[in-house]
């Protein structure tokens, strides 16, 4: 039944809002499955392949499964939006929880992007029925409007996503609030524009729907701390003491008391420790002090925002200046203001001596003309696409440019035990950047056996120590010993990382499994 002629261009104008809604909401389920996907697992390229081309196929099977509905378009459509909010909505809750307790992301995603693209898939065909029913028009003309509308949603839903749901209520809620929204306008397309379609028995059954999908949502919500809390204890062997969820990472530090009343303090990002307070200064006393046994005077560190490493170069009274360069802004607060992390770092933020820039490593070397006497090079593992480009050749050079004559440099660079392949991938890399290295590792017993490189540009790098006090962990004759590996664990010609091919992400990924 066709809409009257005075109200047909408001009714069609407020079809094609919703259409822009509908899809704002799809994509931002789409964000949300690939980037809890690349927070748990990493591989943040094929945790997007794989949800979007399952999204995209089974999109495909939904406009199909739509065709037998377009006879009762506007129940059928609202019935899809109540199932894409509740399910959408939930989707993150619900994969949070197979990881965490049942160990099934994967085949759990799968699962879900299959749901939601079907869902998704059955929206246009219904909406292509509903808009005709408003007034007739040229077939071409009603799919440009509609693909206008939808397209133009995407985007932005695609912007909300990483710049205010995300930032903002984080990943459960944000999905939620979506969820809420998706389904308030779907219900209010069909009770207000398709009502005299629906017939008494349906319109109490779809408002009764409506309701309880918006109380679940709600109720999820609510509920949505105290589940994210428990989760993440099950994540964790030790009691969560702080959480943040940044705009670029997940922030958790715990700690636990022995029955000595040792405390072990450990921070982990996006589940990957960082370090342990009980051994930490075995992994940054082995990072920092042979880079500072040459030129020093100007020190540069990229990552390193717990402010562990900077305790290290502080010690030297004869370091006049350390410029740091860290991605999240919230790291270097929490390194500030924490106080278990005050404790640990010496409050070393607090030294004249040091600046602070927040900003992309590769970036910044990459627009920076300036030449440091040491530099440190102390980031988490490139298990995801995003962190793997500071693990290239490119990289590498423009640390190598930043290098001033007779300066050092140094690499933390996994474990050669544990993962060998891309420890000596790293180093192997960092000689394609154009500099001489020398490998070694040290044993750190959170992490095992820890591996990092030492690289020059003008002579062979030598590992040897001139600090102002001795450290607790190294000394000349360990160091010496630093650098000999096991017959198993020696270069097995490893090849290198570049930004168009990063072996790096597949090697760590594979060995860490």
């Amino acid at each position: 039944m066709a809409a009257r002629p005075g109200r047909s261009r408001t009714a069609r104008v407020a079809l094609l809002l919703v259409a822009f809604v509908c899809a704002a909401c799809g994509l931002v389920y789409e964000l949300s499955l690939v980037t809890l996907g690349s927070y748990l697992l990493g591989d943040t390229a094929a945790q997007a392949s794989i949800t979007l081309s399952v999204m995209v196929f089974a999109m495909g099977i939904g406009a199909l499964a739509a065709k037998p509905l377009r006879r009762r378009a506007a129940t059928a459509f609202l019935c899809v939006e109540l199932a894409l909010a509740l399910l959408g909505g939930l989707s993150v809750l619900m994969l949070y929880a197979a990881y965490a307790w049942l160990n099934i992301y994967t085949a759990a995603l799968i699962v879900a992007a299959t749901v939601l693209g079907i869902l998704v898939g059955a929206e246009i065909p219904l909406l292509m029925e509903l808009l005709q029913r408003i007034r007739r028009q040229e077939p071409g003309s009603a799919v440009a409007d509609l693909f206008a509308a939808d397209y133009v949603g995407a985007l932005l839903g695609g912007l909300a996503f990483p710049f205010l749901l995300l930032p903002v209520f984080g990943q459960i809620r944000g999905s939620l609030i979506v969820g809420v929204v998706n389904a308030a306008a779907g219900a209010a397309l069909v009770f207000v524009l398709f009502r005299d379609q629906i017939g008494r028995p349906a319109r109490w059954a779809l408002t009764a729907l409506t309701v309880s999908v918006t109380l679940v949502l709600g109720g999820s919500y609510l509920y949505a701390d105290r589940f994210e809390a428990t989760a993440q204890q099950a994540l964790f062997a030790h009691p969560i003491v702080r959480h943040e969820q940044t705009r670029y990472q997940s922030i958790v530090l715990t700690e636990s008391l022995s029955p000595f009343a040792t405390s072990d303090v450990r921070l982990y990002l996006n589940g990957d420790l960082q370090f342990s307070s009980v051994d930490e200064y075995r992994y940054h006393e082995a990072l920092v002090h042979p880079t500072l046994a040459g030129p020093r005077r100007t020190v540069l560190v990229l990552g390193g925002g717990d402010g562990l490493a900077l305790r290290e170069i502080l010690r030297y009274p004869d370091v006049e200046s350390v410029t740091l360069v860290e991605l999240d802004p919230d790291m270097i607060r929490l390194a500030r203001t924490e106080p278990r992390l005050l404790a640990l770092n010496d409050n070393a933020f607090a030294d004249p001596r040091v600046d602070v820039v927040n900003a992309d490593a590769f970036g910044w070397l990459r627009e920076s003309a300036r030449q440091f006497d040491a530099v440190l090079i102390d980031l988490p593992d490139p298990d995801q696409t995003s962190i793997a480009k500071l693990y290239t050749k490119e990289f590498y050079a423009m640390a190598a440019d930043a290098l001033a004559p007779g300066g050092t440099m140094s690499v933390q660079s996994g474990s050669p035990f544990f993962a060998p392949r891309s420890f000596w991938c790293i180093a192997a890399t960092i000689r394609a950047g154009g500099l001489r290295i020398l490998p070694y590792h040290v044993d750190v017993p959170s992490f095992g056996d820890w591996g990092f490189v030492l690289a020059t540009r003008d002579v062979e790098p030598v590992l040897r120590l001139d600090p102002p006090n001795p450290p607790r962990s190294i000394d000349a004759e360990s160091l010496r010993a630093a650098s000999v590996f096991a017959p198993d664990r020696r270069d097995p010609g490893a090849p290198i990382s570049t930004l168009m091919h990063p072996v790096i992400i597949d090697l760590e990924l594979r060995e860490w499994r």
